[in-house]
């Protein structure tokens, strides 16, 4: 059997052996990441020598800075879009507030017509009636509060030469409490008056919180108690 081996390994049919030279195997990692490194440099070249020698590059260049224009361009239009719309908006506050302003001012130089008017009306009876003798010229009564009415009271004692006058008068309220008639006469009681040629009255009198009020009546009368002059407000 050794025999065999032995013929075998020196015969024609023996295998080949080859004698290669050891390297270490870290001298083989450097020189294969060497070359690998060397195409890789080989091939960035041709791709960017490609690209330059079909212009790629500069028209890349040219695009990128038409876009940045552009970019450029729709924010400075977006800027003033804003700056007017911001405007726009000013504009739009002032002028709803001016409306409102101007609301205002109307409202009150209507209510302020209608008191002038209401004044006129009152003072107009200041004009010398034909005759003479004393009278009232002018009533009006307003419910302030619950509970609570205001009056004004204008009599006028027309003619010459007349003597002063020395009465009194007194407010008379009619109306509705609770759904049903409802009157007082003389409220507070009746109250001295002197006139001399006109007297302006004014006062305050209590009445039923809940008294919807219809009528109110100024009486004159002299110092014997009888009647010279009436005048009724409406309501």
């Amino acid at each position: 059997m050794r025999w065999k081996l032995i013929k075998r390994r020196f015969s024609a049919y023996a295998p080949r052996v080859s004698v290669r030279r050891h390297v270490p195997w870290p001298l083989r990692w450097g020189f294969a990441a060497l070359i690998f490194g060397f195409s890789a440099a080989l091939a960035l070249w041709a791709f960017e020598f490609g690209r330059d020698l079909a212009g790629l590059d500069r028209a890349s260049k040219v695009e990128l800075t038409k876009l940045r224009d552009e970019v450029l361009a729709l924010r400075v239009d977006r800027d003033k879009a804003q700056s007017i719309a911001n405007t726009a908006e000013s504009l739009l506050k002032t002028e709803r507030t001016t409306q409102e302003q101007l609301a205002k001012q109307l409202k009150q130089a209507e209510s302020d017509n209608q008191a002038l008017k209401s004044d006129l009306g009152f003072y107009e009876r200041l004009l010398p009636a034909p005759g003479s003798g004393l009278g009232i010229r002018g009533l009006q009564a307003e419910v302030t509060a619950p509970g609570q009415m205001s009056y004004l009271l204008l009599v006028i004692q027309s003619g010459k030469a007349n003597p002063d006058f020395n009465g009194k008068y007194d407010i008379s309220v009619t109306g509705t409490l609770d759904g049903k008639p409802w009157s007082q006469t003389a409220i507070g009681g009746s109250k001295p008056l002197v006139v001399k040629q006109s007297a302006r009255l004014e006062g305050m009198v209590e009445i039923p919180a809940s008294v919807m009020v219809k009528t109110v009546q100024a009486r004159v009368m002299d110092a014997a108690g009888v009647v010279r002059s009436t005048q009724q407000a409406r309501f």
